[in-house]
Parts: structure tokens; C-alpha cells; sequence
């Protein structure tokens, strides 16, 4: 548990913004030595209002605002998707935003902390929600746009405006990762076998789990032809063959609490500097920090409509970044578009 006093912590943030004025809270927290979500809180009572609840009924309500602009990252990647949040839907702990421009896969036993915010910017005022785990890391944000209801966001915040609007705000330890088996200890073949018996891609978090086999160390193991590594620089080769022949895509970024799904064409590819590889269109963003990328692969898996294929990055630590398909649908089989943008990847 922290002993720093809010007052405390609020001050070395400012000092760490006048420094440096376009840092951005997630840098300054890392600077800073804690969450996001602590550091969000000191200004409680000021342009934060902290906000509690059923998150269920919070998301659900999220209908009420228009369209917004969704925003889901991990440590190196970040998806930003416009649109409304249109059929939501939870079962067993789980939830879905099911539409064509918002589409989000929650898992509700991560979601601890809420705050609406006011930040101060060159263009006005930006209103937002933000929901963190309980380790104060970000799940999910959704920022206000011009053509937004304003009203029902006041409605949203005094409906879950919590009592306490204190500065501080304790939060636990993240959880370590499960240690990943010796490939020694691993049934390959069984895995394997259960792997070329799939009939839908979302059985393979269950051969997983089943099998105790961690994401990349399986595409390690995956049978003969299912996965092959790729360089780092796949991602924007993909990207511009995409953006060249206006193959639509999907793509996934998340983190313990909260999946986003952008399913649609990519145009403007860029890159800033050496550093951030970006899709900067009307309706979708993501920023990708292309340096983190350790390994990039390219992974086949069979369905019922025939082989789905996808190109998968991960960090140094082996946590997934971003998961690429083509353009699909149950019932539909995959576009060969896709299948030959990623069949010429080195």
C-alpha cells in the first residue's frame, strides 16, 4: 500500500507536466512510479468525478451518448474506434458491444475503477469515461465527440456519482502471469491433434487451456504448416498490401479487461519516426509501437468454412500485441485477398 499523499502525488505530476507538457497520463504514471488510475484520482473533486456502480448497467447506458470514440490499449498497442454503441448483451461474466464500428468483447471480472473526466484541450473541453482494472491499469475509454449527447452523459454521472470523491485510491498488485510449462511437460500431440480438430477459431483459447500452453509458445509447437514466424517488419508490408488493394481487415487489440474489434478497410498507413506504426483514418486509428514487436507469425486454424488464417505479434515478454484476420463472417470463407496479402510475407 502507497503512503504518498495525493497532494504529493499531484504536485510531482504537475512539475512532470510542466517538463514535459504533451506527456501523456499513462507515460507519467510509469515516471511517476504509479497506476493511471491513482494518478487520475488526485483530481478528484476538480475535472474527475469518481464514478461506481454495476458496470453492466454503466456499459449498457453508454447507448444513451451517440457516437463516441472507443479506445482499448495494452502496453504497445492502441485501438481507437468511432461509432455508437449499439446491442449489448452480458452472460456467465462476459459481454458484448455488437456492431459494425463498435465491437468489443468485456470481461467484467477485470473492470474495478470508473471516472468521468473533463481534460483540457487546445480544440475545448473533452469529456470521457474510463474504466480500470484493479491494479489501476486502463481497460477501456470512451471519449465524447462533437455530435455526442451531452446530456446523457450528465445523466450517466450523477446516476453513478459515488460517494467517495476522496483523491487517493488504493489499488492491488497485477497479478503475475501463470509461468508457461517446459515444452517437455506439454502433450504435443495431443495438442496438436486437438488444434487440426477445430471447427471454430474461438475453440482455440480452450485447447489452451486445456493443454496449458501459453499463446506463442503454441504457434512454437503448432503442427507441421499451421504457424510460421514472419519478420517484424510484416505488420506494415500487410498493412500497405491491405491499404494498395483496399482489402478490408481485422484487427483485435486488448488487455485483460476489454477486446476491440476494428472490421474494415485500412488506408492511411504512416509511421512516426522509427518508433509508432499508425493507421490514421476517419473512422479508426491504431498505434502501434513497432519497436516492441519480438515476433511476428502467421497462423492457420480450421473452421468449418475452411481454413482461417491471421499474423499475430508479441512482445519480448510473449504477451500478444495485435491479432490481424481478413474480413469475415460465420458461414463465410476466408477472402483470398487476405490469404494472398499474407501467404507473401517473408
Amino acid at each position: 500500500m502507497k503512503t504518498e499523499t495525493s497532494e504529493s502525488l499531484k504536485d510531482r505530476w504537475e512539475a512532470l507536466i510542466k517538463e514535459s507538457p504533451k506527456l501523456r497520463i499513462r507515460d507519467a504514471a510509469t515516471q511517476l512510479g504509479v497506476s493511471e488510475a491513482e494518478l487520475l484520482a488526485t483530481d478528484c473533486g476538480g475535472r474527475v468525478t469518481r464514478i461506481t456502480g454495476d458496470w453492466t448497467q454503466v456499459i449498457k447506458d453508454l447507448t444513451t451518448l451517440g457516437r463516441v470514440m472507443c479506445l482499448t490499449r495494452n502496453e504497445h498497442a492502441v485501438h481507437e474506434r468511432y461509432g455508437n454503441f449499439l446491442q449489448v448483451d452480458f452472460f456467465h461474466g462476459m459481454g458484448q458491444v455488437v456492431g459494425p464500428d463498435i465491437d468489443l468483447r468485456l470481461f467484467m471480472n477485470h473492470w474495478h475503477h470508473g471516472f468521468a473526466v473533463t481534460d483540457i484541450t487546445p480544440e475545448g473541453d473533452r469529456q470521457s469515461f474510463q474504466f480500470f482494472d484493479a491494479s489501476g491499469d486502463a481497460i477501456h475509454k470512451v471519449y465524447l465527440q462533437k455530435e455526442s449527447n451531452y446530456g446523457g452523459y450528465g445523466v450517466i454521472l450523477n446516476k453513478y456519482r459515488s460517494a467517495d470523491q476522496s483523491p487517493t485510491l488504493t489499488v492491488q498488485p497485477a497479478a503475475a502471469p501463470r509461468p508457461e510449462l517446459p515444452d517437455a511437460e506439454i502433450d504435443v500431440t495431443g495438442f496438436q491433434d486437438a488444434w487440426k480438430a477445430m471447427k471454430d477459431t474461438h475453440a482455440f483459447f480452450m485447447i489452451l487451456q486445456q493443454f496449458r500452453v501459453s499463446r506463442e509458445q503454441a504457434l512454437r509447437l503448432a503442427p507441421e504448416g499451421y504457424a510460421r514466424k514472419v519478420s517484424t517488419a510484416a505488420t506494415r508490408q500487410m498493412l500497405e498490401s491491405a491499404s494498395s488493394t483496399d482489402t478490408p481487415i481485422m484487427v483485435f487489440i486488448g488487455n485483460r479487461g476489454c477486446l476491440q474489434i476494428h472490421t474494415g478497410p485500412v488506408k492511411n498507413i504512416k509511421m512516426f519516426g522509427t518508433e509508432w506504426l499508425n493507421v490514421l483514418d476517419d473512422e479508426f486509428n491504431m498505434h502501434l509501437r513497432d519497436t516492441a514487436v519480438a515476433s511476428a507469425w502467421v497462423v492457420k486454424k480450421p473452421t468449418t468454412d475452411g481454413d482461417v488464417t491471421s499474423l499475430e505479434l508479441f512482445d519480448a515478454k510473449g504477451n500478444n500485441l495485435v491479432i490481424f484476420f481478413g474480413k469475415r463472417k460465420p458461414g463465410e470463407a476466408e477472402d483470398e485477398a487476405w490469404r494472398k496479402i499474407v501467404a507473401d510475407l517473408a
